[in-house]
């Protein structure tokens, strides 16, 4: 099995609000220092990583954020287009149909449909010969939806290529399907919380992920891990003192003690975690900085080159 950051494709999901964008980066800025040409790619307009290295919005067309780092914001209408304009092999034609009424509104009907035009744009961008043109680059990682909507978009191209069965919609989706189920181009990770609910949907979007599609997760990468400062005995110790000391440490040590009854609730998750799934589980440290941007991406992207 080649190994991960020389795939073709990273598709990183989890459950929300566990940091995959912040993920996303790490791994896109790791990749750049090795000297991979690297595209991270928001779905769903979303405009997060910008925000993290201090630029303007990204946007549908490819923007540098770091030396050999490039970003871009899939734009679902306007994957759309490109997508019309290469079937048809005309930009006109395609602007014509594309504004059409009965075609905005057969598309809109389609289900699933924005999600294989939005994975397909991401099939592009991680091609050494793109359809599209623009710059090629080495690896595409995707910071792709939560876990449930990340395995619809996974499971589209599989569905249209089913149902079309003829046509260049089915040739391309099948093609697209290949692609993401081949293990040698593509890779899923997903990100998650030492908590129960995120570790529960981990859990459950491997299960899913290869019954439904035959794909295995590559690895799973816990985010903001707590530190064990304290031993138990020493914990305990701090609880003796219950409430003695100057007022100045007394809220030191509450905070300490909350800290570590954390720490070891996220223990207690990651084996729990680490029980239940096949792939390797790996962890990042939860970062005590009030803002995340290029500087903590750099330093989370540190601590994925000594984990992976």
């Amino acid at each position: 099995m080649a190994p991960l950051l020389d795939r073709r494709l990273i598709v990183v999901t989890g459950k929300g609000g566990v940091g995959k964008t912040t993920v996303a980066a790490a791994l896109g800025l790791l990749a750049a220092r090795r000297g991979h040409r690297t595209v991270v790619c928001e779905v769903a307009e979303q405009e997060r990583l910008a925000a993290l290295f201090g630029v303007a919005g990204v946007g549908h067309l490819e923007r540098e954020l770091a030396p050999g780092l490039h970003a871009v914001s899939v734009q679902p209408e306007r994957a759309k287009e490109e997508w019309l304009r290469h079937q048809l092999k005309s930009s006109t034609l395609a602007g014509v149909l594309g504004g059409s009424r009965l075609f905005q509104y057969l598309t809109a009907a389609a289900p699933g449909l924005s999600e294989l035009v939005t994975i397909g744009k991401v099939w592009d961008l991680a091609q050494l010969d793109r359809r599209t043109g623009g710059t090629v680059f080495d690896l595409a990682i995707v910071d792709a939806p939560s876990t449930g909507h990340g395995l619809a978009m996974l499971r589209a191209p599989g569905t249209y290529a089913s149902v079309a069965r003829v046509g260049p919609v089915s040739r391309q989706a099948g093609i697209i399907d290949s692609f993401l189920r081949d293990p040698s181009s593509t890779a899923v990770l997903v990100v998650a919380l030492a908590e129960e609910m995120p570790v529960s949907e981990t859990i459950d979007f491997e299960r899913r992920l290869a019954d439904e599609l035959g794909v295995a997760v590559e690895r799973v990468v816990v985010n903001g891990v707590y530190p064990r400062r304290f031993t138990g005995e020493e914990a305990e110790r701090l609880r003796s003192l219950d409430g003695r000391g100057s007022p100045a440490a007394r809220p030191a040590l509450r905070a300490a003690l909350a800290e570590h009854e954390r720490a070891r609730g996220q223990r207690a998750q990651l084996g729990r975690l680490r029980r239940h799934v096949q792939a390797p589980v790996s962890t990042l440290p939860y970062l005590f900085d009030p803002e995340i941007g290029r500087q903590q991406v750099e330093r989370l992207a540190n601590e994925l080159e000594r984990r992976l």
